[in-house]
């Protein structure tokens, strides 16, 4: 789902760059337009975007799903939102795991991640918790449409068959 991270520029004119990874800043349409063609064109190569960290940004057509594949793993913080296009979403998967981890893990890993992106401790922690730490209280009120609920952590499952 990175892939459909908007633009820097576009988050620039749209003055939601400050909040990088909240809901309103991905193209969800796209997303789902991509799940959809996944699921119908069968017989060619459908490419994917990738997200570059490096570079911040999305990358177009790097991942080819070849017409062989009989089963496609996303990834995404908001699989499962129900506010439009998000809502669609789910339909267009056949299961959707939710991977639990306790917030003071997921704080640890997201400031650690940003502080190898460059960030300084502080700036890294400040992102934890106000930009991510406010993205997760929107992906935790999920968790109940997921089908099976997994430990972020050591992988077992929590919930579900």
């Amino acid at each position: 789902m990175d892939g459909f991270h908007l633009a820097n520029a576009s988050l620039d004119r749209l003055d939601r760059r400050e909040r990088k990874g909240a809901l309103d800043t991905f193209d969800g349409w796209g997303f789902l337009a991509l799940l959809r063609r996944v699921r119908d064109e069968t017989d060619h190569t459908v490419y994917a975007p990738s997200f570059r960290r490096e570079v911040d940004e999305g990358v177009a057509g790097e991942i080819a799903i070849e017409p062989a594949a009989r089963i496609v793993v996303v990834e995404g913080n908001y699989l499962l939102v129900e506010d439009e296009p998000w809502g669609r979403v789910r339909g267009a998967l056949d299961e959707v795991w939710f991977c639990e981890t306790p917030s003071t893990e997921r704080e640890t890993r997201l400031i650690d991640r940003h502080i190898r992106g460059g960030r300084t401790p502080e700036a890294a922690a400040a992102w934890a918790r106000e930009v991510d730490g406010v993205n997760a209280v929107v992906i935790e009120a999920t968790r109940s449409r997921a089908d099976l609920i997994v430990s972020g952590t050591t992988g077992e499952v929590l919930v579900g068959d």
